[in-house]
């Protein structure tokens, strides 16, 4: 692969590139894309729940409104930070994400952060994460980038977090396995 050629996932669009970081002596992920779309749209894309579940793993149905919390997906989410269309923030698990949201020429750049309990699940959770981004901006863009397709490089996008974080890949190949066998 060339410089002049950036890896694309199935759908075409660039990988988004996660990098591995550390907030208060925890692990974090932290993912930024510039979009070409203003920040009020995208803003609406992570904020309201219609959007949401067109590409981001699990809908919520939320205001968003600081101190709000439900059960999503068997844990407990709070809102910890609501400041349109700047930034969302919440506690997911224990574990603190985030979007903010910048203006800039031609758009925005989202920055997506996900403090993690463990590195040990970083590269499984990075892939994650690359892959709903990624369906974020064919959703923007009016398209639908289905989970499955976008889901195709899977095991080719971990490979490569598990190498560029340092981390065993055995719990995210033993994830996705269970994942295709119904477990």
């Amino acid at each position: 692969m060339t410089d002049e050629t950036p890896e694309t996932t199935t759908g075409g669009e660039p990988l988004i590139h996660g990098t591995l970081e550390t907030i208060e002596g925890r692990p974090a992920l932290r993912f930024e894309r510039s979009l070409t779309h203003p920040v009020d749209r995208v803003w609406r894309a992570v904020s309201v729940p219609a959007e949401l579940g067109s590409w981001f793993p699990a809908v919520v149905e939320w205001t968003p409104a600081v101190g709000e919390t439900f059960d999503a997906s068997g844990a407990t989410l709070e809102v910890t930070e609501v400041d349109p269309p700047r930034r969302l923030a919440w506690i997911y698990a224990g574990q603190p994400q985030s979007f903010e949201l910048v203006a800039e020429a031609g758009g925005c750049r989202l920055i997506f952060t996900h403090v993690l309990d463990d590195h040990v699940l970083a590269a499984q959770t990075a892939t994650g994460w690359e892959i709903y981004l990624s369906r974020l901006d064919p959703h923007l863009g009016g398209e639908h980038l289905s989970e499955e397709v976008a889901h195709e490089q899977w095991a080719e996008i971990h490979e490569r977090y598990a190498a560029l974080f340092g981390v065993d890949p055995t719990p995210g190949r033993q994830f996705a396995a269970a994942l295709r066998t119904g477990q």
